[in-house]
């Protein structure tokens, strides 16, 4: 998964939520001062992510033309 394009920091607009897709299939997702406020596992498959939190909380997701949608919200890949 290291060299897979979506391993990488994606961020909202406001740069409110900073959501880390781990090379190890982990994430660390950031909101606002709260560093590591979830974290968990994720899956791509194609376009479409799955995610299952450490607390049991399961989401998901779809990356479209550069964009993450995720949970009603919208992220764009950090350089």
């Amino acid at each position: 998964m290291a060299d897979h394009p979506y391993v990488g920091m994606w961020v909202t607009d406001d740069g409110y939520i900073r959501h880390e897709l781990l090379p190890n299939n982990r994430y660390d997702e950031a909101r606002g001062e709260r560093e590591s406020a979830y974290q968990g596992r994720y899956r791509v498959t194609g376009q479409y992510i799955e995610y299952w939190d450490d607390t049991g909380f399961t989401a998901d997701g779809e990356f479209i033309d550069g964009v993450l949608y995720h949970a009603g919200m919208v992220l764009r890949r950090r350089q």
